[in-house]
């Protein structure tokens, strides 16, 4: 009998939208506001070391860092930036109608989301591709002899550069791919309008997971592509 009570209960919340632990959707919607924000926050301390690691290094060779910063390829940096912005925008407005039930419209903005996601990684592709081509990837390869500031920055500092700035951009990336798994899941669970989605919280939980990795390229772009002398 306490099984099938337990059974009946968790059906009828499925129904009603709020899982059989939760007492009501308010307290199962403050649930997942509290878990993503203890999420991000983790987050935070998770980035927070590489950038403290990146200023400290920065710091001690500051004439080096600027003239190894010379090889990367500030309009590329700009235009993910823009991509980025944009899909903020995007994100935004895909809340904005999941809060209104437009689940048409909650898609085109979350599809718009999606491509622009996918378009920061081709740039990057392309970014990281000519790093590769011209030998600047950290480790046995690494080749700063090419580079037209080798007579000037030892390569060990160039190497000490270049594998902060690929292993913080690298982290990014990753966060950017775990975005489209989310915003890829959200939308197909979306679109066959499923009880899970059917409150505006779980696309306002992708969205803040969003902006969050959106503003950390805000800060990563203006510390490696646009250094100051």
């Amino acid at each position: 009998m306490a099984v099938e009570a337990i059974a009946e209960h968790t059906e009828q919340g499925h129904a009603d939208g709020v899982f059989h632990q939760f007492e009501s959707i308010e307290q199962q919607n403050e649930s997942y506001i509290v878990g993503m924000w203890s999420f991000l926050v983790t987050e935070v301390m998770f980035f927070g070391p590489l950038f403290f690691a990146y200023l400290l290094y920065r710091w001690q060779f500051q004439p080096q860092f600027y003239l190894v910063h010379k090889e990367l390829n500030v309009a590329l940096g700009g235009l993910n930036t823009v991509i980025l912005l944009f899909s903020s925008f995007a994100v935004a407005m895909a809340v904005h109608f999941a809060q209104k039930k437009a689940r048409q419209k909650q898609l085109l903005w979350l599809g718009l989301t999606l491509a622009c996601a996918f378009g920061f990684l081709i740039v990057k592709y392309f970014e990281w591709a000519h790093k590769f081509h011209v030998g600047h990837v950290p480790g046995p390869g690494f080749r700063w002899e090419a580079a037209g500031e080798a007579g000037v920055v030892p390569a060990g500092i160039a190497e000490l550069f270049f594998s902060l700035y690929f292993g913080m951009t690298g982290l990014h990336g990753l966060h950017v791919v775990i975005g489209i798994i989310c915003i890829g899941t959200l939308m197909l669970l979306t679109a066959r309008k499923s009880k899970l989605v059917e409150s505006y919280i779980p696309t306002e939980m992708v969205g803040l997971y969003w902006h969050f990795v959106d503003l950390v390229w805000i800060f990563l772009f203006p510390l490696f592509y646009l250094m100051p002398q």
